[in-house]
C-alpha cells in the first residue's frame, strides 16, 4: 500500500507533495515538526488532498508526475477533491491509525 498526499500551510501558500506506506503517523509526523526539512521549516502540515495505491512503486510514480505539475493544476487537483482546503488529517486519523 502507498499513499501520496498533499499538504499545505494555514493560508494554502506553499504545497508540499510527499509519498508515504502510513499516510496518518506520516501527517502526524509533519504537524509534530518531527521531520527536519522543508515542511518544518515553512510550518507546512495540513492534508489537502490524498490518494492511495496499492504499492508504494506506483504512489512514488505518482509523486513524480505531481511534481512536475504547475500550480494551477495542482490547485485544481485538490479543489477537485477538497473544495474548501479543509485539514483532513482527523478524518483520516480514525480511519487509518
Amino acid at each position: 500500500m502507498g499513499y501520496v498526499y498533499i499538504l499545505t500551510t494555514k493560508n494554502n501558500k506553499m504545497l508540499y507533495i510527499g509519498v508515504t506506506n502510513n499516510l496518518a503517523r506520516r501527517v502526524y509526523e509533519h504537524k509534530q515538526g518531527l521531520l527536519d526539512g522543508f515542511t518544518k521549516k515553512f510550518h507546512i502540515h495540513k492534508l489537502v488532498y490524498y490518494e492511495q495505491f496499492d504499492s508504494i512503486q506506483n504512489a512514488i510514480k505518482r509523486e513524480k508526475v505531481l511534481k512536475e505539475w504547475n500550480r494551477a493544476w495542482k490547485n485544481h487537483l485538490i479543489n477537485s477533491f477538497n473544495p474548501s482546503w479543509d485539514d483532513l488529517y482527523e478524518q483520516i486519523a480514525l480511519s487509518f491509525l
